[in-house]
């Protein structure tokens, strides 16, 4: 095993731990008791904790029966990513999509 897979193997048992904490706990809903694990959590809208939640334990599941560390913590570091984005004041903005028609030189 290479240095970088059992760093990988290493986090997700790290992930798989706190989930084994947040199941474990009943005070609260399920969204409410993983903001408690990953208080991160917080600064992502009601919804958007819901939809994280839901998406890192389908994230973890996927990576427990496949064996592939990287599709939960890809997942973990991306929200965390997002809520620490929002926590910084960085909002959605509306985007201006370039149209499919119009070829872009490459630089």
């Amino acid at each position: 095993m290479s240095q970088r897979e059992a760093e990988g193997r290493s986090r997700l048992l790290n992930f798989a731990a706190q989930l084994v904490t947040v199941t474990l706990d009943r005070d609260g809903s399920l969204t409410e008791r993983m903001t408690k694990a990953f208080p991160w959590m917080l600064a992502l809208s009601p919804a958007d904790r819901q939809t994280c939640t839901q998406e890192l334990l389908d994230a973890a599941r996927a990576s427990f029966s496949t064996d592939q560390p990287h599709l939960a913590i890809t997942e973990l570091t991306s929200w965390k990513e997002t809520a620490t984005a929002v926590a910084a004041g960085l909002r959605t903005a509306d985007l201006e999509w370039l149209d499919a028609d119009h070829a872009v030189e490459r630089p």
